[in-house]
């Protein structure tokens, strides 16, 4: 009985040494270091507008459907770019919904973008991806909207052209993943480019 007590003594200063150490400590100190370190990151790579408003994270794909903006990716996430209902469609490769989506946004991106009927349309244009939330979308989809924004914005395709280069994120050490562009980032930068 004796022993008995014993490891249960040892087991429960053991779990609160580890409690302390895991739950209290070590939150603290990657807290600390998040906020001294990658404040910007730490706190979501919010953007925030001139006046201190938050126009959203340039981690988080946003929602844009006027023929002024570079659209995005569809969404699955919740009624779509839900941050609180992250996740894709679940659909399988031998689902009629998700071919007939597909097919949908197929002929929707063609239609907005005044492409023929027979154009191939990049993938990212018309499948959401795994979270819902992707901010980018591939440089292929956005070369092809550029004529639509261009067009809308009365903006010389070249300058627009210029603009989606400035924020079109490389490969990770220029070998890891391939190059997207921003979509929030580059939609507010156009926001705030002189017409013509």
């Amino acid at each position: 009985m004796k022993s008995l007590l014993n490891h249960l003594k040892t087991t429960v200063i053991v779990t609160i040494i580890f409690t302390i150490i895991c739950c209290c400590i070590y939150p603290l100190v990657v807290f600390g270091l998040g906020q001294l370190i990658f404040p910007h990151q730490a706190n979501g790579s919010l953007i925030v507008s001139k006046d201190g408003t938050v126009l959203g994270s340039e981690l988080l794909g946003q929602n844009f459907t006027s023929d002024k903006y570079f659209h995005p990716r569809p969404s699955a996430a919740g009624t779509g770019y839900d941050g609180i209902s992250s996740g894709g469609t679940n659909l399988g490769p031998t689902s009629q919904k998700l071919s007939d989506s597909v097919k949908a946004a197929v002929a929707q991106y063609r239609k907005e973008n005044s492409l023929p009927d027979d154009a191939v349309v990049p993938a990212d244009a018309v499948t959401s991806s795994a979270s819902g939330l992707d901010p980018h979308i591939s440089v292929e989809n956005a070369k092809i909207q550029i004529a639509r924004v261009a067009k809308a914005r009365n903006l010389d395709p070249a300058a627009v052209q210029v603009l989606m280069s400035e924020y079109t994120d490389k490969p990770w050490l220029g070998l890891l993943g391939d190059a997207g562009v921003n979509v929030l980032k580059l939609n507010l930068a156009l926001d705030s480019t002189p017409v013509r």
